[in-house]
């Protein structure tokens, strides 16, 4: 599921979604990020929502962010 820290789950999207300056877009991959299937906001359960929201937020906090220059 989505709920932990492993590369691809909500947390893990949330985190990169904000590091790489992406919108904020509630998903995660059941498997491997990108070569596996894919759960958009409208089939995740609230607690994985928060999962990526974490991620999202503590990413912000630290000011981690890609420097495309």
């Amino acid at each position: 599921n989505g709920l932990t820290h492993r590369h691809g789950s909500a947390y893990d999207r949330g985190g990169a979604d904000s590091y790489y300056g992406r919108d904020y877009e509630p998903h995660y991959y059941v498997g491997a990020t990108y070569s596996s299937e894919r759960v958009p906001e409208v089939l995740m359960t609230a607690e994985e929502i928060e999962a990526y929201k974490l991620g999202w937020d503590e990413n912000e906090k630290a000011g981690n962010f890609k420097n495309w220059g």
